[in-house]
Formats: C-alpha cells, sequence, structure tokens
C-alpha cells in the first residue's frame, strides 16, 4: 500500500486532482486510521483503465478572440 498524497506526488499531479479522480470512482482507495492509501491491485487498475482511454476526452481548443 501506499498513501495516495505519496503516489500522487511521485505520479506528478496534484492533490486536488487526486481527489478529484477519487470522488468521480477512478481511483478507489482504502482509509485506514483517516489516512487514505492505494492498493497496489487499485494502481494497476487505473493504469489499465487509463492506458484504454476510458477517462480520454476531447480536447477542446478555446476560439481565438470569443468572450465567454
Amino acid at each position: 500500500m501506499v498513501a495516495l498524497n505519496r503516489w500522487s506526488t511521485e505520479a506528478g499531479i496534484s492533490a486536488i486532482t487526486a481527489w478529484r479522480w477519487r470522488k468521480k470512482g477512478w481511483l478507489k482507495t482504502i482509509n485506514i486510521c483517516g489516512r487514505v492509501y492505494l492498493t497496489a491491485d487499485a494502481i494497476a487498475e487505473f493504469t489499465r483503465r487509463a492506458e484504454a482511454g476510458e477517462f480520454a476526452v476531447e480536447h477542446k481548443v478555446p476560439r481565438k478572440g470569443v468572450q465567454q
């Protein structure tokens, strides 16, 4: 097991991104005494799903000169 904050640092993502991925159910975590951990199986499942393109969305480039 690895702490979620350690994994996110090593993966190069922010803590808020890791939290969002947890909230969406993309990362399956366990809570032990208030600390959040990932198992090796959860990391492998996330990696497999990401490589398969399951989380992919079309990149939208903002149009030049258009205000929202």
